[in-house]
């Protein structure tokens, strides 16, 4: 059950998601599935209590809600499969600050160790106020650590923008199991888009965003001796949660090895449920649910459908 502040956020991107969407170009309803071209997929991480993943449900273990009504799950897969992932590096002047430029290099040398060399794809992208292409997508990932050590902090930050181009260039790929992980402070300064938008754009092509945002110790909102007021990057968690993704906040060694394997780990295993989508265009809100009350899903906001 989503939470009013969530169905307000809905309601922010629900026309952002169209007008962006549109000027991206975002091929937004991409056939996951070899059946027909006209169905949309969404894929959906699920766990259980204790946080374990739950990889033995059947479709009848699922309800889409397609506009707040039911609709019929025609296709269905429950695999793990090879990872397309964009690693998009933070490189604005205040990562310079208590070594989080050096926090994010390590959390991303993290998330390098879990993945499949020669299976998993990956691009290597940082951006201050611009986006910049470190390493074009590669399935060779050793040739990914030299350009990880030339990231130099410097500029104003345009997290969001970022954010949604490297989404977009995730979602032209066309493999199922895809994301965006982001490693930055947090701060944004420059962007054109607001959270909210770049949650309507990622939404609309099912490339979930995580987020891990690096902070020194004193700065991170878990910790007892935290300075940071409660309710701490509440639009970046939001963000990513209607992405079908997380956000995660590392001030520790420890951290950033739990964020990376999670993230990987749920990449790799999730379920991907197709539907028809409804004849109308625009803007459509997606809801996944499980029948079993134990067990929480994620999976993105909703769509967007190009055709009248």
């Amino acid at each position: 059950m989503r939470s009013v502040s969530h169905v307000v956020l809905a309601l922010t991107f629900l026309a952002a998601a169209t007008v962006w969407g549109q000027q991206l170009g975002v091929q937004t309803d991409r056939p996951t599935f070899k059946s027909r071209i006209d169905r949309v997929s969404v894929s959906a991480v699920v766990r259980d209590q204790k946080g374990r993943l739950v990889m033995d449900l059947q479709p009848h273990d699922f309800q889409v809600l397609d506009g707040g009504r039911p609709t019929t799950i025609m296709d269905f897969r429950a695999d793990r499969a090879p990872v397309t992932l964009a690693l998009l590096m933070d490189a604005s002047g205040s990562m310079q600050v208590s070594g989080k430029d050096r926090a994010a290099r390590a959390v991303a040398d993290q998330v390098l160790a879990w993945l499949e060399s020669g299976k998993d794809e990956v691009t290597l992208l940082s951006f201050d106020k611009r986006l910049r292409e470190l390493h074009g997508f590669t399935s060779n990932l050793e040739r990914l650590s030299g350009p990880l050590t030339d990231v130099e902090p410097w500029g104003l930050t345009s997290l969001h923008d970022a954010i949604a181009a490297a989404a977009r260039s995730v979602a032209q790929r066309g493999r199922s199991h895809r994301g965006v992980v982001v490693l930055t402070d947090g701060l944004d300064t420059s962007s054109r888009l607001t959270p909210p938008e770049v949650s309507g754009i990622a939404s609309s092509i099912d490339v979930p965003i995580y987020i891990v945002t690096v902070l020194s110790p004193i700065d991170d909102p878990e910790s007892r001796t935290s300075l940071v007021p409660e309710g701490y990057g509440g639009a970046l968690r939001d963000l990513a949660d209607w992405t079908g993704g997380r956000l995660f906040t590392s001030s520790a060694p420890s951290h950033s090895s739990v964020a990376a394997r999670r993230i990987v780990e749920e990449l790799r295993h999730q379920y991907l449920l197709a539907f028809e989508p409804a004849g109308k265009a625009g803007w459509h809100p997606v809801e996944v649910r499980v029948r079993d009350r134990n067990l929480t899903v994620r999976a993105r906001g909703g769509y967007y459908a190009g055709r009248s």
